[in-house]
């Protein structure tokens, strides 16, 4: 019902009482009148209920008008008591709903009968209610995207970068790296496949050493000699490769590996890669390179969060379905999740209450205290006017009777 409908009905209600606190006031007349000039014991009787029931009708008027306004008009003392007293009716009204709503012992019973999990589960199995919270989290995260301030991300992540290189540990991170690729035996084959592709590429250029072998050699050496001799250097040069490249325990590996551990305890214990390392370091932070790479990993992530959230085939859209979906099935199934997220619910949820209880009470004190006391007066009255007007009523029936039981008392003594 609206505050139209509302205020129709209490002028109703307010027609019915003064209507019937105008008729006492005409049948008292008519019968005063005619008493004046017949004598009707009986008319003794209406005349004292009528009498009575005005006094009362006019009570009650008083005391019903006087919550809500002055009385026609007049400023008497201890009227229009809503609009004077709004802010001590707020502080009782918070205080009332703080004292007997918001305790422990009223809270706890409505809390302990939730069960948020199963009802959250079955809302979510239903597709049009998924598809509202899926459709609604893209549009938040592209909102967020969208309005993020492109060269403050690219400060912050060019600050957090410049941050996180200089706290990499580059010799103890390379060495490491080194020790690793030794112990797993990473270098054997690194060395392999660099030895088979020097012997291929000797044996597919053996032309090139030719040609070499003829410019270097003197002019008095016969062309067959040198082509041998060619021939010999590629042979050699190719066995020497494919040695390297089948035998694990060949010369060369050792060394490179013995090389490798020397340069690992190098890294670990001269402090000059410390010193280069660091001057490495500053070189990649301060120069135009990490800003370049910076902007454009920012770009590109922007550009791929704005795909993944639009549309209903977005990367981020269909992460969601898949796994909104496969939450709601485990919230109605999973019967130790729903009585852990049940409890986690149930817990927070009276915490919180109990902790903002007198908030809700200044709430209220502050929203009642806070309206403009002409408002206040006409919502209350609104609300509750129209009962307060069987009070008119039955102070007008409840005020004649009195009124007749006092002349039949008085009857009677006489």
């Amino acid at each position: 019902m609206d505050d139209l409908q509302k205020q129709r009905q209490l002028n109703k209600h307010k027609l019915w009482a003064t209507g019937l606190f105008i008729l006492m006031a005409l049948l008292f007349l008519a019968v005063t009148f005619y008493l004046k000039n017949y004598n009707n014991y009986w008319l003794g009787f209406v005349k004292a209920f009528t009498e009575a029931a005005m006094v009362g009708a006019l009570a009650d008027w008083f005391a019903v008008t006087a919550l809500f306004n002055h009385p026609m008009g007049l400023p008497i003392p201890h009227t229009n008591l809503i609009e004077n007293s709004k802010r001590r009716i707020g502080d009782n009204l918070g205080n009332f709903v703080v004292s007997n709503f918001l305790t422990p012992s009223n809270i706890r019973p409505y809390i302990e009968k939730l069960k948020i999990s199963g009802m959250v589960g079955q809302w979510l199995t239903q597709s049009k209610n998924a598809s509202l919270v899926i459709a609604e989290a893209g549009h938040i995260v592209l909102s967020v995207v969208n309005k993020i301030d492109d060269q403050q991300a690219i400060l912050f992540l060019k600050d957090k970068s410049k941050q996180l290189i200089n706290e990499i540990p580059l010799p103890k991170l390379t060495a490491n790296l080194v020790n690793y690729f030794v112990a797993h035996k990473e270098v054997d084959g690194f060395i392999t496949a660099i030895a088979k592709k020097l012997e291929e590429y000797i044996l597919q250029n053996d032309k090139l050493v030719t040609e070499k072998v003829k410019q270097e050699s003197y002019f008095f050496i016969p062309g067959f000699v040198d082509k041998k001799l060619a021939a010999k250097i590629t042979n050699g040069l190719a066995n020497y490769f494919k040695d390297i490249a089948e035998d694990p325990m060949h010369r060369v590996r050792q060394d490179i590996l013995a090389q490798l551990v020397l340069f690992e305890v190098s890294l670990r214990e001269d402090a000059k890669w410390e010193d280069k390392f660091l001057a490495l370091k500053q070189g990649f932070a301060e120069g135009p390179h990490l800003d370049n790479y910076v902007e454009s990993f920012w770009n590109y992530l922007k550009t791929q969060l704005q795909i993944a959230c639009k549309g209903t085939d977005g990367i981020f859209i269909n992460y969601l379905k898949t796994n909104l979906l496969g939450f709601a099935a485990q919230l109605q199934d999973d019967a130790t999740l729903q009585t852990k997220i049940d409890g986690w619910v149930k817990h927070t949820l009276y915490k919180y209450i109990l902790r903002n209880s007198n908030e809700v009470g200044s709430l209220i004190s502050n929203t009642v205290g806070n309206w403009q006391g002409r408002a206040l007066s006409q919502k209350l009255e609104l609300e509750v006017g129209k009962d307060l007007q069987f009070i008119r009523i039955n102070g007008t029936l409840v005020g004649g009777l009195v009124g007749l039981i006092i002349y039949i008392i008085e009857l009677t003594i006489a």
